[in-house]
């Protein structure tokens, strides 16, 4: 009997093996088909087809400036002065060698700002020079005044590197779509998460900027939504010391606790450190053992440096070849919207901003981005919909929406607001025809 079910599962191998490579032979021929034509297609016009100008170009604006950013608080992160831009280039690679294969090329004027230029003064420039493809990776202000400007009104602009709420909230754009996710969406993937886990209470310690208070308001608003309960709040009010001084850890030692102790019995210490001030630092240092979730221990993030799921290695891979470092979640949501413009020519074959804005729109689009699933946009804000990392320092923990998390339409957006939540009003051009 046993040597009958062994020579049963070799006969399974081996079929298995025969299917894929099968498979990958199927693969291959339909790449050479793509390439060289049918067999019996005429050399002459096979020649001409491969030789021939592309009938279609699309020059995509990487637009961006030098602003100033603190550095890493460990120094295991190095300081990396080319975030984004690396995603792009390599998006743009990948676009144009679908590109080649149906008559389509595409360009990456990189405008590269320094810290005193004004990012609208380069965007006015662009404009009128017929570009109105423009990857934005511009802090708030910056993007606001760019999607303000009246040349830009009829511009697809992709935001890839704020999460602010106010942006896809009151202060939303109809020429700006959002890549990365907002506060809210990262706050409700990990409260998923944290719900998910039993660990309903929470301590909430929050620093000083504004990117942290909203960071806090968006945990404060996914509790509340979840069901979670947020037993303490405290602010992180002490003077950051001189951490590389031969007594650094002395003072950060005396100073976690502090700061956690007495407060009601707690599952989880949620941390709003946007600035990267003290985050790093309540890892194993709280008063009493307990994890530590928000911006930094457990995350939620759009791509995260050990992610290898669904084709995830190859891109890391891919990425680390070319730029020489890891990807970062810019280099992720730039290499994304390049993408998305991509997709977009590709299947209307126009590069016109108008084209490319209905077909985004449209049920028609998705792009694939290494999470498992096509993403579209929310019509009503803009923001793309996508699935979220929960990672800790070194390997991804979950993805969320998690399980259970249920909605009528698009589970993705049981994160952040859906539509019946949204203060975005956008004009109804804006969103004709859309999901």
């Amino acid at each position: 009997m046993m040597i009958r079910t062994f020579h049963l599962l070799r006969l399974r191998r081996r079929a298995a093996g025969l299917a894929a490579r099968l498979a990958a032979l199927a693969t291959l021929s339909a790449m050479v088909w793509l390439v060289a034509g049918p067999a019996n297609a005429d050399p002459k016009s096979t020649a001409a087809r491969a030789g021939a100008p592309p009938t279609v170009n699309a020059t995509i604006v990487y637009l961006t400036k030098d602003y100033r950013e603190p550095p890493p608080l460990s120094l295991v992160d190095k300081v990396v002065t080319d975030k984004g831009i690396q995603g792009a280039r390599i998006a743009l690679e990948e676009n144009n060698r679908t590109g080649r294969l149906i008559g389509q090329h595409y360009e990456l004027l990189e405008a590269l700002l320094g810290a005193d230029a004004n990012p609208v003064d380069k965007a006015k420039e662009l404009i009128a020079g017929g570009h109105r493809l423009i990857v934005a990776d511009l802090e708030a202000a910056d993007l606001l005044a760019v999607a303000d400007l009246p040349e830009a009104r009829d511009a697809l602009i992709f935001d890839v590197r704020t999460s602010d709420d106010v942006l896809r909230q009151e202060q939303c754009r109809n020429n700006v779509f959002h890549v990365p996710p907002n506060w809210a969406m990262r706050a409700d993937a990990l409260a998923q998460y944290l719900m998910w886990k039993r660990w309903r209470r929470w301590v909430l310690i929050v620093g000083q900027s504004p990117a942290d208070e909203a960071y806090a308001a968006a945990m404060r608003r996914a509790a509340k939504r979840f069901g979670a309960k947020i037993v303490a709040e405290r602010p992180y009010t002490f003077e950051a010391g001189s951490r590389r001084t031969d007594t650094g850890h002395q003072q950060i030692q005396s100073q976690m606790p502090m700061l956690t102790q007495g407060v009601p019995d707690h599952d989880v210490i949620v941390v709003a450190d946007e600035a990267d001030v003290f985050g790093d630092y309540l890892l194993f240092r709280t008063y009493e053992p307990r994890p530590v979730a928000g911006t930094h221990g457990l995350v939620a993030v759009a791509w995260h440096r050990a992610f290898e799921e669904y084709a995830g290695t190859q891109m890391q891979n891919r990425f680390e070849k070319k730029a020489g470092r890891i990807m970062l979640e810019r280099d992720y949501t730039a290499w994304l919207a390049v993408r998305i413009i991509g997709e977009a020519v590709t299947r209307t074959g126009k590069s016109d901003a108008e084209t490319l804005r209905a077909y985004i729109l449209s049920d028609k689009f998705e792009v694939a981005g290494f999470k498992g699933q096509g993403m579209n946009f929310r019509p009503w804000d803009l923001q793309l919909r996508q699935p979220v990392l929960i990672a800790g320092p070194r390997a991804l923990v979950s993805i969320s929406p998690q399980e259970g998390f249920l909605h009528p339409k698009f589970l993705t957006d049981t994160l952040g607001f859906d539509e019946p939540e949204s203060k975005c009003r956008l004009s109804a051009s804006a969103t004709d025809g859309s999901k």
